[in-house]
């Protein structure tokens, strides 16, 4: 509890009234004292109303998960006993990293001296956020005491990947009649390898299909359909290394990495696929063996929670070898990283290239809309120039990676990362189609 601005100014408004007995005379002192003494008594009965500290109740309930890119909210309950009720409290909740701060909330109690209020919570990185104290300031009824309260907690919220896009475009996908009446088209019919089942042969089949001991025994031309194979293997290859760190938008780079995996996970295992997930930076950080059904999904979604930021550089070399050790047959590897030019970058390609003889790898890389502002942004100063020259390079030597990478047969996609979950399930689903994993 200490005096507020206002007893300040009443004690500076007292300085004419106590030098008026060295003018005026000795006698007036007590006008001095009098005026003293009903200052102090006003700041004491103030602080008196303001009632103790203890007796305010402070409850924080905060959200049992918060996602990356979206903002959560935590509950503030607030009741002040006593009948001479503060007109405002202000608070001001403290918080770690994780979460971006807040700013200081201004309460006003009702008529029972309760409040009830939602902050937003928006969460940069994943990880266990903590709410680690909360600080409560009020003021007497005459304003001249201000009270102040320190309350520490103990509040963990994790965060976690947002899982909320893959259930909202999952809803999308699978809870429409469009898309069931889709997946019948999806298994592709007439094409790939797998036997379907046999009909009539009607002109304009092809006659290669045609059944000829089927045909005999019914005595009439039947042919076979086919349709695209499942049970392939899924690997979603995440880079959790220093350049994928980098944020975006405000959401990190292995944040939108992540997200697009899992919606491109629990779209294959509903395909009918397995699904498996892959961590790596300087060492191996994660590895879940695909599993098929969509049971399968809840296991990837925790497993990507072990995906920490690193700050190390990403060993190609060791990581790939590995992965290509723990596959027994042909996979789909869907590798999601980062480069920044040619020279770092030649590595990487000598292994993808030796990772595509034995599997099909597709190369996910994001593009950073800044980067292009920049290079295509007209300069106006020579400091600007410069700026954009640099990120016309950077952006000339990603296409000669990309190129490269291309040449190698291996499948890219550089996307934005808004982009990044429609461009993987659309390549996903023709590679399907076109039969490339078997």
């Amino acid at each position: 509890m200490r005096p507020t601005m206002r007893s300040t100014l009443l004690m500076l408004a007292g300085i004419p009234v106590s030098v008026l007995p060295v003018f005026a005379g000795s006698q007036f002192w007590i006008f001095w004292l009098s005026y003293l003494a009903l200052i102090l008594l006003l700041m004491g009965v103030d602080g008196a109303l303001a009632g103790p500290r203890r007796q305010i109740e402070l409850t924080l309930a905060g959200p049992a998960q918060l996602y990356i890119g979206r903002a959560g909210s935590l509950g503030v309950e607030l009741k002040v006993p006593g009948r001479m009720l503060p007109g405002r409290i202000d608070l001001l909740v403290e918080m770690d990293d994780l979460l971006s701060p807040v700013e200081t909330q201004t309460l006003v109690p009702d008529e029972k001296g309760q409040v009830t209020t939602d902050i937003a919570l928006n969460a940069f990185r994943r990880g266990i956020a903590k709410v680690s104290a909360t600080w409560i300031r009020w003021q007497g009824p005459f304003g001249l005491m201000q009270c102040t309260r320190t309350e520490a907690h103990d509040l963990e919220i994790p965060v976690v990947p947002d899982i909320q896009s893959v259930r909202s475009a999952a809803l999308k996908f699978f809870g429409s009649r469009e898309f069931m009446s889709g997946l019948k088209l999806e298994e592709y019919s007439g094409d790939g390898s797998e036997f379907d089942r046999l009909r009539e042969y009607v002109p304009g089949l092809d006659q290669r299909s045609i059944d000829w001991r089927a045909s005999a025994r019914h005595c009439k031309l039947l042919s076979r359909e086919y349709r695209a194979e499942r049970n392939h293997q899924i690997v979603i290859a995440i880079d959790t290394g220093r350049l994928m760190s980098e944020p975006i938008g405000g959401v990190p780079k292995l944040d939108h990495a992540i997200n697009a995996g899992l919606l491109l996970a629990w779209y294959s295992l509903r395909a009918g696929d397995r699904a498996g997930l892959f961590g790596f930076d300087k060492n191996i950080n994660m590895y879940r063996e695909p599993l098929g059904g969509v049971a399968a999904f809840p296991g990837l979604h925790v497993s990507s929670a072990q995906l920490d930021y690193s700050h190390e550089e990403t060993n190609f070399t060791l990581s790939l070898a590995q992965l290509s050790t723990r596959l027994r047959q042909r996979s789909l590897i869907v590798l999601m990283t980062d480069f920044v030019d040619t020279i770092g970058a030649r590595l990487m390609e000598e292994n993808l290239q030796r990772l595509s003889r034995k599997h099909l790898v597709l190369f996910v890389a994001m593009r950073n809309p800044e980067l292009e502002a920049i290079a295509e942004e007209r300069p106006g100063t020579v400091g600007r120039m410069a700026r954009s020259v640099v990120a016309s390079d950077i952006l000339q030597e990603r296409e000669i990676v990309l190129k490269n990478l291309r040449r190698y047969g291996i499948q890219t996609i550089d996307a934005l990362p808004n982009q990044i979950s429609p461009e993987l399930l659309n390549r996903y689903l023709d590679i399907k189609r076109r039969e490339q994993i078997a």
